[in-house]
């Protein structure tokens, strides 16, 4: 009788699962947006009430002096309310960055085309950023131009414009601005640059301080130069021309 030859291979299984440890990982990635969203929302939740004790560009900022070995550097920043601010500050703010911030979603969309048409036209370039998208951007990002942070910075507005009101958008705004180094908000400003409370600050003061905003680094509101001059003369002649601090009930 002829022996049996050797037994027939056994049949592969399909793909064996991945390692319990990848599935784990692969969990995880699946979770981490929704788990992001959560987080976010909730974030911006709590600081609808809960005022914030220091923003991400105050954050960096600290890190930054530290990094270069400056462990004296202290940030200058004192929380005050809307109502504790002279509305000439809000009121040249919106004048000079976002004249239709009461009336848009967080997106100012006839700004962002004007500013694509300047850009193309190869002028002086402009970003059409509102007062909400600055806002996100001061208090949870990080300065730069890459399409994540501009998106992450998309999210974050459309999160303070449906949760937020107008008026808290904009007592958050004119408390995490920058308006010198390590100098934010308008407490810390007012009194730095003044040697007064912001609840005193002037309409020329005030459209100063703003007209420093773009970069508080280069132009000094102690030492205004010619551009910072003329920005102070443009922001106040549009203060009164939105109607002054009475602009500021349309946004209660």
């Amino acid at each position: 009788m002829k022996a049996a030859g050797p037994a027939a291979a056994a049949p592969t299984s399909a793909a064996a699962p991945p390692p319990r440890r990848a599935r784990r990982w692969l969990r995880w990635l699946i979770a981490l947006p929704f788990l992001f969203v959560l987080a976010s929302a909730l974030q911006v939740a709590v600081l609808r009430f809960v005022d914030p004790p220091f923003s991400a560009f105050m954050l960096i900022r600290q890190g930054q002096a530290w990094g270069g070995g400056d462990f004296g550097f202290r940030l200058a920043y004192d929380w005050r309310d809307l109502d504790e601010i002279s509305p000439n500050l809000p009121v040249a703010v919106v004048a000079s960055e976002d004249q239709r911030f009461a009336e848009h979603f967080g997106f100012d969309l006839r700004a962002i085309e004007k500013a694509r048409k300047n850009n193309e036209r190869g002028r002086r370039v402009r970003g059409g950023s509102t007062v909400s998208q600055q806002t996100a951007k001061n208090l949870f990002l990080w300065a730069g131009r890459s399409w994540v942070r501009k998106g992450l910075e998309a999210w974050y507005t459309l999160l303070i414009e449906t949760m937020w009101s107008k008026r808290r958008i904009i007592e958050v705004y004119v408390n995490v601005a920058e308006f010198g180094d390590g100098v934010y908000g308008a407490q810390a400003a007012a009194r730095t640059y003044y040697r007064k409370d912001a609840a005193r600050l002037a309409p020329a003061e005030a459209a100063r301080m703003v007209a420093v905003l773009p970069n508080p680094k280069r132009y000094s509101i102690v030492k205004p130069g010619p551009y910072v001059q003329r920005r102070t003369n443009a922001i106040q002649r549009q203060m009164r021309n939105i109607g002054g601090s009475g602009y500021l009930k349309q946004i209660e």
